[in-house]
């Protein structure tokens, strides 16, 4: 379990969070700039002082002000990783690597240099120099040497916002793995939705130095009371197992949990039985009075509608549905709205384009 409780005041800005999160898994802080996102992030590291604050992580205390306990940063066990990877210029990817390894004594390393590179994929680039690695890469090198510290939380600062789309791409898979294979807690900053939705379990939203929500990530994108519904990335997470792959087609057919609904998405082969994650967009899902057959829409889902608000777009209705214990949001005009009679607890069908769903 991770507690943190922080209080701090600048000139313009306050911080004021009491966040009680899983002690496992991805942890995202997600917000507009100036939410307080690097502030908390800062304060978990030690590089701010919280004015008062309470920072534990499983069983060791960092701080608490009541008792003057205050861990210094190079005592604290984590891992960060920032925008940047602030690799040192003159050594090799091997020698930037060694000096987070050399930091931890043997018989206290979790996580061996063989591991590393595995997980990261950068056992080809070990004699390289920064300069003439690619910004992935280089970021990659930066999220190794620090889980070679074997940290006991790693801290990550919008690891993606200095990349392009391509570089991004390329390097999620990767975030992924870590996700799956490492037992290390991880607080994840972003701007990004999409990003959040694809690695985290648990979600912070924060606006103006306040925590507006904290919850399971399928449930808090779900929400309508929240702004994330609002924009025009609103949208959920999808969970569950590959039943089966069609590779003439390249479909993936994947099982919802608890049901025996199903979704078929774009997706290059995985094995039955492989836990995939996926988002799907409120502006992806329409809604029929009836299952239409004949369609080039390729999922079909039987809903509940739950509740609505308006969108940001005066025309728009953001609908809450339920999905055999899925949550889905549908974004729709107000005339198709009216035109289907859409209120609660009326049945409909939800309808997704494969190629809609990003996994």
């Amino acid at each position: 379990m991770i507690h943190a409780r922080l209080k701090l005041n600048y000139s313009g800005f306050a911080l004021d969070v009491d966040l009680h999160l899983p002690g496992r898994g991805v942890t995202a802080l997600y917000g507009h700039s100036g939410s307080g996102k690097t502030t908390c992030l800062r304060c978990i590291a030690g590089l701010e002082r919280a004015e008062n604050g309470f920072i534990q992580i499983n069983d060791e205390v960092w701080q608490d002000s009541d008792k003057k306990i205050f861990v210094p940063p190079h005592k604290r066990a984590l891992g960060y990783v920032f925008q940047e990877a602030s690799l040192f210029p003159h050594l090799s990817v091997l020698a930037n690597l060694e000096f987070g390894l050399k930091r931890i004594p043997k018989p206290q390393r979790r996580v061996d240099m063989a591991h590393a590179t595995e997980l990261l994929g950068i056992g080809h680039l070990l004699d390289r120099h920064p300069q003439h690695l690619s910004g992935g890469e280089r970021q990659r090198i930066g999220i190794a040497r620090a889980l070679l510290t074997s940290p006991k939380l790693l801290l990550m600062d919008e690891p993606l916002a200095a990349l392009d789309s391509q570089r991004k791409n390329e390097i999620l898979p990767y975030l992924q793995r870590l996700h799956d294979e490492l037992d290390i807690p991880v607080l994840y900053v972003s701007h990004s939705q999409d990003e959040v939705a694809r690695l985290a379990d648990h979600l912070v939203l924060l606006s103006d130095g306040k925590a507006l929500a904290s919850g399971p990530i399928g449930e808090t994108l779900a929400r309508l009371d929240l702004p994330l519904a609002l924009g025009d990335d609103a949208g959920v997470v999808v969970e569950g197992h590959v039943s089966a792959y069609d590779p003439h087609y390249q479909l993936l057919t994947l099982q919802l949990p608890g049901t025996d609904l199903s979704i078929r998405v774009a997706h290059a082969p995985m094995s039955q039985g492989q836990a995939l994650r996926c988002k799907v967009q409120a502006r992806d899902v329409s809604l029929s009075l009836q299952s239409v057959e004949q369609s080039s829409i390729l999922n079909r889902l039987p809903v509940t509608v739950i509740s609505e608000i308006g969108a940001d777009n005066a025309a728009h209705v953001l609908i809450r549905l339920n999905a055999a214990g899925t949550p889905l949001l549908a974004r729709i005009t107000r005339y198709s709205r009216d035109q289907l009679g859409v209120h609660p607890g009326q049945q409909l069908w939800a309808q997704i384009k494969a190629v809609a769903v990003l996994a």
